[in-house]
Parts: C-alpha cells; structure tokens; sequence
C-alpha cells in the first residue's frame, strides 16, 4: 500500500503531512508491510471512530469529552489520520484550560472524521485514488 506516489502539503514551518486523510507510509510501518493487517486495522480504526465520536457529540461531562477525545485521537495517531489527531488535540488542550468546546471545533472534527471514513471505506473497496 505504502508504495504509492502521496502529495505532501506543509503544515507548519518546514513539516509536511501528507495529502491524504491517512498517512500510508505510516501505516504500513505500524503493520510491518502487511497488506491484509493493514486493512484489518482500518476496518478497525473506522468502527473506532464512528463509536467515539458518536459518544464525543453526545458527551456533556468533563471526563466523558476527555475520554473519547484521547480515545479518537490516540486510535487516528495509531493508523497516522494526523488531520484527526491535530484537532483532537487542540480540542483536549481547549478542555485542560478549562474552555468550553466550541461547536465549530467540533464541526471541523466531524469533518475530518467524515474525509478519513470515505478514504477508509475506498482502500477497503480497493479503490484507488
């Protein structure tokens, strides 16, 4: 999966992420070249986080934002959905500040887990971008 060409966009002063919602390189590291482990671990990842932020949007406590904040985030950084993980960062430092999420934070979020959830479910199909 990894070998394909993936466009890179800078993000902040001189990195660059990739272009995709999923950073491949990353995963097939994570999978150790794997092609079926790879794919195991994205219909994995997408049941992971349709459940959280499904339970994110109906959160309304502290731990429960907190929980499945960290959960979707630590699940995006796993499979590299770094776009996923940099908003539920900066999400998880708005809540230890003692800030409210605000609804725009969360919309973009949303967004971002919609864009990984189609490119999950076109690897699945076998599609190529």
């Amino acid at each position: 999966m990894a070998q394909r060409a993936v466009a890179e966009t800078p993000v902040a002063q001189g990195m660059t992420r990739p272009a995709r919602p999923v950073d491949l390189v990353h995963l097939t590291k994570q999978c150790l070249g794997d092609e079926n482990l790879e794919l195991e671990i994205l219909r994995l990842f997408d049941t992971t986080l349709t459940t959280y932020f499904g339970r994110l949007k109906l959160a309304s406590s502290f731990d429960d934002l907190a929980i499945n904040l960290h959960s979707i985030k630590g699940s995006a950084a796993g499979v590299g959905a770094w776009g996923i993980v940099d908003i539920a960062k900066a999400c998880e430092a708005d809540l230890r500040a003692g800030r409210p999420l605000r609804a725009e934070r969360i919309d973009d979020l949303g967004i971002a887990v919609e864009e990984v959830r189609v490119f999950v479910t076109r690897m699945l199909a076998g599609v190529d971008d």
